[in-house]
């Protein structure tokens, strides 16, 4: 009964900014890590951030510098602040969450928003 619904995804020009948000809701126990990921077409899922309950972050070398996540655990939201785009950051973003319950962790994904960058 978990869901993830992804906003934020739409046409921005290269140097442009666009802010991703998703927002969890469902059978919530505690969420662990959120992240995002993204596919670009004819190419594999690839990660682009992660962000744990602590607020630790792990970013690809390939946005670094130029992405930023963060997660407000009370909403139960992760953002994607993605600033100075590129052609190649054109892709479907997944969001995901990674719930914890006693042993057990199950992860959840979100249906995907799109990001083209383009002139």
């Amino acid at each position: 009964q978990v869901q993830l619904v992804e906003s934020g995804g739409g046409l921005v020009q290269p140097g442009g900014s666009v802010r991703l948000s998703c927002a969890v809701s469902g059978s919530i126990s505690s969420i662990y890590t959120m992240g995002w990921y993204r596919q670009a077409p004819g190419k594999q899922r690839e990660l682009v951030a992660t962000i744990t309950s602590g607020g630790s972050t792990n970013v690809a070398d390939s946005v670094k510098g130029r992405f930023t996540i963060s997660r407000d655990n009370v909403k139960n939201t992760v953002y994607l602040q993605m600033n100075s785009l590129k052609p190649e950051d054109t892709a479907v973003y997944h969001c995901n969450a990674n719930l914890v319950m006693g042993p057990l962790r199950s992860a959840y994904w979100g249906q995907g928003t799109q990001v083209t960058v383009s002139s």
